[in-house]
């Protein structure tokens, strides 16, 4: 009798302990694949965002305006090249993310020397029909 009750049950526990680690597992993925995915988004947007050029300066500056006036730049002659060496998750969901970027960018106004600035970005990004978008840029400040 105890034989009847306790196979089923054990069954019934084990499908269920089944089901849960496969919900974990797939949840897991996911995860990994927002933070592989948020990653590479930051690391391009940041580029993108602290690049410009004096030939392509309307197109640059429309994804940074508050950075940096059309005319201005235009005018100077400025050229910004960044580059991100590295980016670290600090968290993920299959539809948010934020990411540290360290960037390192490279300024030159007509004739003077260039400059070199490095920075850390925290950026916010969220995942709108299937793309990852950036809701937030921040510069993280420095502590010497």
């Amino acid at each position: 009798m105890l034989l009847y009750g306790v196979l089923p049950g054990l069954a019934l526990v084990l499908a269920i302990a089944a089901g849960i680690l496969k919900w974990k597992d797939s949840a897991m993925r996911d995860i990994d694949l927002a933070r592989i995915e948020s990653d590479s988004a930051a690391k391009d947007s940041t580029i993108a965002l602290l690049t410009c050029g004096p030939g392509t300066i309307e197109k640059d500056v429309a994804a940074a305006r508050e950075r940096l006036t059309g005319g201005n730049a235009r005018q100077n002659h400025v050229t910004a090249v960044a580059d991100v060496p590295a980016v670290a998750s600090v968290s993920a969901t299959p539809n948010h993310a934020v990411v540290l970027v360290f960037a390192d960018q490279t300024v030159t106004a007509g004739t003077s020397p260039p400059t070199d600035v490095a920075a850390m970005v925290r950026v916010t990004l969220d995942k709108i029909e299937g793309r990852w978008l950036i809701f937030g840029f921040d510069q993280v400040p420095h502590h010497d």
